[in-house]
């Protein structure tokens, strides 16, 4: 057995987790030496009960390596370990860190300079604008967003920092194999086709449930040098992975939100404790070392809104002229599917050639 094997079969035991796996690891001297031991030699090592032990002993009825390399290979997915130069180092020195990564895509050096990005999957039109903007500013800029592939705030700030040229890395609560939330199968293969990587610690065909979306937060909060907060309910995964950032020493900043929306209630509690209120991307990056979000001259700017612009996106314009319009009244003027109108307003909206109105419409700006 080679030590990329023993590694995946170590992962795939369930009940486990990556801080015990880690501390057998450090036991025995690697993870083949792990699944040598004897139940009793298991036995010795803290938190390793009686159940665990069996387990371990018994991982060739739990786990075939073998066969889940060969289809992550068939499946186009790399698997990275510690001891690949391209694991992430911010991840790695975290204690809980993953036991081994499975990539979809590239991950690059510039990935190093990162930012987490979250927020509530039903998020407010405000939250929404929120997002599209200071994620497309801060992927224009270089800094790599990463996120969790979710409804609401982390597709937007997936697909602003697509928009923007720059680099995004989606965060699985899944395995690859059982990609969540299903509708956003078009987007991981955006980002896994050259604008980043989507990555999962699981075994692929994992299926994404309650104790799986903490874990894959603690992912966003330790690979990231600061996280970005933009709208963020009381109770929610946003404030668990803030809290998680936190403890990781990561600077946490926060978009300050309407003060009698329950949406808003953790962001508020964020920073009332501490934390960082912004308004601009440049609030992050001067934060983090002086950067600044660069202003092109109004011809440029103008230039290349209009080169950017397709067919679809052209017809959206002229449909809306100078009035306001919803979604489903561009769907039937326009003539085009549910998605193709959602994709093209949301760029449209992070260009500032349409801002978003009361009552859900749109407006050229």
């Amino acid at each position: 057995m080679s030590p990329l094997e023993a590694q995946v079969a170590l992962n795939m035991l369930t009940g486990i987790g990556p801080v015990r796996c880690r501390r057998l690891i450090r036991h025995f001297g690697s993870a083949l030496q792990v699944l040598k031991a004897d139940y009793h030699s298991l036995l010795e090592v803290e938190g390793i009960g009686k159940e665990l032990a069996k387990t371990v002993t018994d991982w060739q009825k739990h786990a075939d390596p073998v066969a889940e390399i060969k289809a992550a290979h068939a499946m186009g997915i790399r698997l990275i370990t510690p001891e690949d130069p391209t694991f992430p180092p911010y991840l790695l020195e975290a204690y809980d860190a993953p036991l081994l990564l499975y990539c979809w895509g590239n991950i690059e050096a510039m990935d190093q300079q990162a930012i987490g990005v979250v927020g509530s999957r039903r998020c407010s039109h405000y939250g929404l604008h929120s997002s599209r903007k200071l994620t497309y500013q801060l992927a224009s800029c270089g800094m790599t967003i990463i996120s969790g592939l979710a409804r609401g705030i982390d597709t937007s700030a997936h697909e602003a920092a697509i928009a923007a040229g720059g680099r995004t890395i989606a965060i699985l609560g899944s395995g690859l194999g059982q990609l969540y939330p299903a509708e956003n199968e078009a987007l991981a293969q955006r980002i896994a086709g050259g604008h980043g990587a989507v990555i999962s610690e699981y075994p692929l065909n994992t299926r994404p449930d309650r104790g799986t979306f903490p874990m894959r937060n603690r992912i966003i909060a330790a690979w990231a040098q600061a996280l970005l907060v933009i709208e963020c309910p009381d109770k929610s995964g946003s404030l668990i992975t803030a809290n998680l950032a936190a403890e990781y020493g990561r600077p946490v900043f926060v978009v300050p939100g309407y003060i009698d929306s329950k949406n808003f209630i953790g962001s508020h509690r964020l920073i009332r404790d501490g934390a960082t209120l912004i308004t601009d991307g440049s609030d992050v990056l001067e934060d983090l070392g002086g950067m600044h979000v660069p202003t092109p001259p109004p011809s440029a700017m103008q230039e290349a809104r209009n080169s950017m612009l397709n067919a679809d996106q052209s017809r959206i314009l002229e449909c809306i002229g100078n009035q306001c319009m919803t979604a489903d009244e561009l769907m039937e003027a326009c003539d085009l599917s549910a998605a193709t109108v959602t994709r093209s307003l949301t760029l449209l909206e992070i260009h500032g050639m349409i801002k978003s109105q009361p009552g859900a419409t749109y407006a050229i700006t």
